[in-house]
């Protein structure tokens, strides 16, 4: 099966229904594992990108929150959100099929605080000096949770299972 048409085709369709131009296909040794289109305009849940939805369809299906041994394929560059949630759950490869300089001509979807050509530099500042106004309000209690959840395994700051470097 050709996936990276299958991901064209599910996004194509997702516009042709209402929905933005954008969708996953997760696979595993040669079989979907899970896709999904961008569901943003269809659900007005600005968590509904294609990436995110796919990715916790596979988890649920395979009862992990690691995707070593996935190929995604994405319709664009991933977005931040999505780019995050992508390093998190580990696959061994994204392909992506448009760049952004591709698609910028037909779509556009920054946002109050951030533009997409400019999210790294913003994200690359302190905390302090981002657009969004982001206050740090420190409690004990609040670092009191992190140092039960490592009493409660063993000792280790790591998450048991989660695949590293």
């Amino acid at each position: 099966m050709d996936f990276a048409q299958r991901t064209i085709d599910i996004a194509r369709r997702n516009v042709r229904e209402g929905g933005r131009p954008f969708a996953t296909v997760i696979v595993m040794d040669g079989e979907i594992v899970a896709e999904s289109p961008n569901l943003v305009a269809q659900t007005s849940d600005p968590t509904a990108h294609a990436e995110i939805l796919a990715i916790r369809a596979a988890c649920t299906r395979l009862g992990t929150e690691h995707l070593t041994g996935a190929t995604v394929y994405v319709l664009a560059h991933p977005c931040p959100m999505c780019l995050g949630s992508l390093y998190y759950c580990s696959p061994d490869e994204v392909v992506f099929l448009t760049g952004r300089d591709d698609y910028a001509p037909h779509y556009v979807d920054d946002r109050k605080y951030f533009e997409l050509g400019t999210f790294y530099a913003e994200f690359a500042k302190d905390w302090s000096d981002r657009r969004l106004p982001l206050r740090h309000e420190p409690r004990d209690a609040a670092t009191a949770v992190y140092r039960e959840w490592q009493e409660r395994n063993g000792g280790s700051r790591r998450v048991p299972g989660a695949p590293t470097a």
